[in-house]
């Protein structure tokens, strides 16, 4: 793994970035020390060969996508490429008036910094993905649970307790009204409310649940984006770029039915349900999801990816 930086353009600072290559192939066919590669995280540099970057969700960082990337970047031959979104790790904070033209610039900024043609994104950043593939010329995509809202149909996910409780400083509680309102967390999502605050204070205690924690109030402005971005089925009919949508048989069925309204609308766009996968999918141990994926990547055609 290699670790780098890309500014961002509205001069906010940097975006921390984190690229996998094929062993057989390093950066461009040669290792990163023969492209003069600085892994300070200080400069930015071309990505070599035309990769695939790929945007993590909320409450994360990108991580956890580490393993993921990895398999991805060795089952095509190419060069994966994660980065922190703002307000995580390396990378900038969330600027105040963060929106999601705010990630469209800086996914742009990777995209060229990276030369990569191709995105892979996941719940929220399945979002971003959905709406970039309107703005820059990307080759092909998959998205996995993208937390794309059609017609108002993620309003009711939005709990306003959510930002009351974080005002209050109430984070156990913001925190479980988030897990049972999106729904992502599995069966755990239909637990009361005094029981995901218990989980909650219990999950405090391990880093990633700490991390979630610091993570919160980044994930109401990135609520807020999504219902602001609120948009009709057809508004996505001229999307040009070869679209694979995923979500998971166990994923909360919102994401799949988002994934079928588009694929019947969009001749550029294919839905298919992964058996077996939860929302996390591309962050659980397993080959067959990135598998599936790049498979769809691999192709040259304009055509959609064929189910199996």
């Amino acid at each position: 793994m290699e670790t780098w930086a890309v500014r961002a353009d509205d001069g906010g600072g940097t975006l921390e970035v984190h690229s996998f290559y094929s062993p057989a192939r390093g950066v461009g066919g040669r290792s990163p020390s023969e492209n003069g590669t600085d892994t300070t995280g200080g400069a930015e540099r071309p990505g070599g060969s035309s990769g695939v970057v790929l945007i993590h969700g909320t409450l994360v960082t990108d991580a956890l996508y580490y393993p993921f990337a990895r398999k991805l970047s060795l089952l095509l031959g190419r060069p994966v490429h994660c980065y922190n979104r703002r307000g995580r790790a390396g990378s900038a904070p969330q600027p105040d008036d963060y929106s999601l033209a705010t990630e469209l610039a800086d996914l742009g900024a990777v995209l060229r910094a990276t030369g990569a043609t191709d995105l892979v994104g996941h719940s929220y950043g399945g979002f971003i993905a959905m709406q970039a593939a309107r703005t820059f010329p990307i080759r092909r995509m998959v998205t996995y649970d993208a937390a794309v809202s059609l017609s108002g149909n993620l309003a009711h996910r939005w709990r306003p307790e959510l930002e009351e409780s974080l005002t209050a400083g109430h984070l156990n509680s913001a925190w479980a009204h988030l897990v049972q309102g999106l729904g992502t967390a599995g069966p755990i999502s239909l637990l009361p409310m005094g029981a995901l605050r218990m989980l909650s204070i219990a999950s405090a205690r391990t880093p990633l649940g700490a991390q979630m924690r610091t993570l919160l109030p980044s994930a109401v402005l990135e609520m807020r984006s999504v219902l602001a971005a609120d948009a009709e089925v057809h508004d996505f009919a001229g999307l040009t770029t070869p679209t694979l949508m995923l979500s998971g048989s166990w994923s909360p069925a919102y994401f799949a039915e988002t994934g079928r309204l588009l694929a019947g609308v969009a001749p550029a766009v294919d839905f298919a349900e992964v058996p077996g996968q939860l929302h996390e999918g591309p962050i659980r141990p397993g080959k067959r999801l990135a598998v599936r994926m790049a498979r769809f990547l691999a192709q040259t055609s304009g055509k959609p990816a064929l189910r199996d």
